[in-house]
């Protein structure tokens, strides 16, 4: 279970969890982050050594290889208390102490998160206005169209009507010349 968690938390670099969980999984996981630091500060000697270790200990290929790249460089400089626990309170379901478990240096992650969900959300809603002010560009441009048309069709039967009107008269005229 230990090492499932230790995979999530590499992967995601936060979790949350039960209180005891949080607090076994810190022990469980800064040993091999301290391998992983170490093996980041030297050369060639020892690579695979560290990397079996923390192998033998995840058994997550791509948890070994996302520790010993991303965050051994960024954990590189820190003594110590590569975690944090953040406890969280109580699960709604058996009321268990809940907490959080993040690594200390990748809150940048999701702070530029949330700030680009906010430029994205001005952006989409000034788009939404310009398709909006060009919907009701076209709109008014219709209308127009159609109160040109309807002027048209209104001429079009005041036309028709004094035409039949000299026809009648046409009609009339020659029956009256007939008789």
């Amino acid at each position: 279970m230990l090492a499932n968690m230790a995979c999530s938390l590499i992967e995601h670099k936060r979790i949350n969890t039960t209180t005891a969980k949080a607090k076994a999984l810190k022990q469980f996981v800064e040993p091999i982050v301290t391998r992983a630091k170490q093996d980041n500060n030297q050369t060639t000697d020892g690579t695979r050594h560290n990397r079996r270790v923390a192998f033998s200990m995840l058994r997550n290929k791509h948890a070994v290889t996302e520790l010993f790249s991303t965050v051994a460089e960024k954990i590189g400089d820190r003594p110590g208390g590569y975690t944090r626990i953040i406890k969280l309170g109580n699960r709604l379901g058996d009321n268990a102490d809940m907490a959080m478990i993040e690594f200390v240096d990748f809150n940048s992650i999701y702070n530029a998160e949330e700030k680009k969900a906010k430029t994205t959300r001005r952006s989409r809603r000034s788009k939404a206005a310009a398709q909006v002010e060009e919907v009701t560009e076209e709109a008014v441009e219709s209308t127009e169209e159609v109160a040109e048309v309807e002027a048209t069709e209104a001429e079009a039967p005041e036309a028709a009507a004094e035409e039949a009107q000299e026809n009648d008269e046409e009609s009339t005229d020659d029956e009256s010349k007939t008789t």
